[in-house]
């Protein structure tokens, strides 16, 4: 960590502190925009995101996926046929 990020960090917390005074002072004089203020910019914010989550939702490029070899029409069904049984134990004897 550099000075630069450690006096970034500082002001930032100065920032805070300012922004947090100024609220509370707008809350202790009972004004309308110590309040409106801060919820209108939450407001616009989570809009703005839901926003982008469905721009994003809406425009995603999806492509479609290609089977890297086409299955056969007249595949076996899943698991060993009868025949398989006795060609195993016939191979077996031979060995």
């Amino acid at each position: 960590m550099n000075d630069s990020s450690r006096t970034q960090g500082g002001l930032i917390c100065i920032g805070v502190v300012i922004v947090g005074a100024w609220f509370l002072l707008g809350l202790l004089q009972q004004s309308y925009w110590a309040l409106a203020i801060p919820v209108a910019i939450l407001v616009f914010f989570l809009l703005g995101l839901v926003f982008w989550v469905g721009y994003t939702i809406a425009t995603i490029q999806i492509e479609p996926e290609r089977d890297a070899e086409p299955e056969p029409t007249d595949a076996p069904a899943a698991g060993p046929s009868p025949g398989d049984a006795t060609r195993d134990s016939a191979t077996d004897g031979a060995a």
